[in-house]
């Protein structure tokens, strides 16, 4: 499996105002476009072709990835002037698909999640999708038995839900036979019919591997400061920081000081500014004192 296919098309609304500016998997995370890492996870995996949907400020993508490569990935992207959902994005992608299987990634996930094994796994098995679950979060919508996915929100047998669904799995191109063209539709429907067929599988995940779906301010925040922050080189720090992380470009004034914050690429704290837990993210420089602020 070379292939991977990252929804990079939602709208980001949970995030706002963050994301007014950047569609969600390009958000700076750990002084990087976050999707960066979503690539890396599968590069490191033995993907080397992607395919990204966009949708809000797609514009964005063509500045992040001028020349349509990642660390020697080919990038192609699919606009979707109207939003088609999981379904009408896998299905609007069939010629690059091309008959191979894929990857599907939710590209604002950040996880240590052993795909090299769901993949190898998907690709031993009759499976024509295979699910990446684990047995805890907040969202158990999934019965299984085995290592076959037997119901999802009791839809099919009633059945009551034990895992929850990662976010990541693999398809085999028969799956866009169950998926019709040019609509907007979730891929639940063909995974319904794929339980029926005794064709959708699970990867179950053990132990505790990392796993953050950064859709939300809160898990953003989390997941930046379970790292070490850094100051990238080219930022101009005059005044005071502490376990920030501080994007290139930035200028933080002499006697500003700034504290468990997050600064995106050329934002500007003035002098005498006060912040603590921010995310500093406009063009417009920070002033004042602010506290768990969005600025």
């Amino acid at each position: 499996m070379r292939k991977a296919f990252l929804l990079g098309a939602g709208l980001g609304t949970r995030l706002k105002p963050l994301t007014d500016t950047l569609p969600k998997p390009l958000i700076p995370f750990a002084n990087r476009p976050l999707i960066t890492h979503v690539m890396d996870h599968c590069i490191a995996a033995g993907i080397t072709d992607f395919a990204i949907n966009t949708h809000h400020l797609a514009e964005a993508w063509d500045v992040a990835f001028p020349d349509g490569t990642y660390r020697g990935a080919s990038l192609s992207f699919f606009h979707e002037p109207v939003l088609l959902e999981t379904g009408g994005g896998i299905k609007n992608i069939e010629e690059w698909i091309n008959g191979d299987p894929i990857l599907v990634y939710n590209g604002d996930i950040i996880t240590d999640l052993p795909i090299d094994r769901l993949i190898t796994g998907h690709m031993g098995s009759n499976n024509t999708a295979t699910l990446a679950v684990q047995p805890h979060g907040p969202a158990l919508h999934l019965a299984i038995e085995g290592r076959r996915i037997t119901d999802i929100h009791g839809k099919v047998a009633e059945l009551t839900g034990t895992h929850q669904f990662t976010g990541i799995y693999c398809i085999d191109p028969e799956i866009l036979d169950l998926i019709p063209a040019g609509e907007k539709i979730s891929v639940i429907p063909a995974f319904l019919e794929l339980i029926k067929r005794n064709e959708l599988g699970a990867y179950l995940v053990k132990g505790e591997p990392s796993w953050l779906d950064l859709g939300i301010r809160e898990t953003y925040l989390e997941a930046s400061f379970e790292m070490t922050p850094e100051i990238h080189p080219t930022a101009q720090i005059d005044g005071t920081v502490t376990n920030s992380w501080v994007d290139g470009n930035c200028h933080i004034e002499e006697g500003a000081t700034v504290e468990n914050c997050i600064l995106w690429p050329g934002t500007t704290v003035l002098r005498d500014a006060q912040l603590t837990n921010c995310i500093v993210h406009s063009t417009s420089p920070a002033a004042g004192r602010h506290l768990d602020a969005d600025l």
